[in-house]
């Protein structure tokens, strides 16, 4: 299937560095699809609010969760929000303080979240998100309740209104100071998942699932 690519609005071209715009959606996709961990940024009270939540993505759509009474899920239901998804890959030096940079990967997706309120589709999105994470570890759990369901709200935001923006490579040194001596060149940083911390009263018997032993993210 060819890779689609997005429109550019007034919100997602980019004005500055325009050279590391992306709008291929298989790229952004790669980007969400790299960490669970996105930024929602809404409005609560007149006053702008950016706050942490895990996301998942299901074909062309991005999809997070949160207790009913959540101001923060609240507020998301009746607005426009930007959803981002940013990763660190390095750090640039320079030889001059204005060409430090950093070398990342980042999405930005605008719009109106939907709701989802069919019980068996927001059954089959948690259950999505859950093995997405750790495959096949929804059978294993306890199965959840009516009540737990439906203190559970989960958004829906299509992919259709986003952009992309990368930045690789080492310093962009203007060139009169090329024979500047300090040291430049990149640190590259990346995410590392430890191992893992059984908890208390942990039954005996049960060992570490694979999932959890060869987690990896980024």
């Amino acid at each position: 299937m060819k890779n689609q690519i997005l429109k550019q609005t007034p919100l997602t071209k980019l004005k500055r560095g325009p050279q590391r715009g992306v709008f291929e959606r298989s790229s952004i996709n790669r980007i969400l699809d790299a960490s669970p961990l996105c930024h929602l940024g809404h409005q609560t009270s007149g006053k702008n609010v950016v706050i942490p939540t895990i996301h998942w993505r299901v074909g062309d759509r991005i999809y997070w969760h949160g207790s009913r009474i959540s101001r923060a899920i609240k507020e998301s239901e009746r607005q426009n929000v930007c959803l981002t998804v940013t990763l660190l890959d390095g750090l640039v030096l320079a030889r001059s303080a204005i060409s430090h940079s950093a070398n990342y990967r980042s999405v930005m997706i605008f719009g109106t979240p939907d709701i989802v309120d069919d019980a068996v589709e927001k059954t089959q999105l948690l259950k999505l998100m859950i093995d997405g994470l750790f495959p096949d570890r929804w059978d294993q759990l306890r199965t959840m309740t009516r009540k737990e369901l439906n203190a559970t709200t989960i958004l829906s935001l299509p992919i259709s209104e986003a952009s992309a923006k990368v930045r690789t490579g080492g310093p962009g040194d203007i060139e009169r100071d090329g024979d500047f001596p300090v040291w430049t060149g990149v640190i590259p940083v990346s995410q590392t998942v430890g191992g893992s911390i059984p908890c208390d009263g942990l039954l005996a018997g049960l060992d570490e699932p694979g999932y959890v032993r060869e987690y990896t993210i980024g």
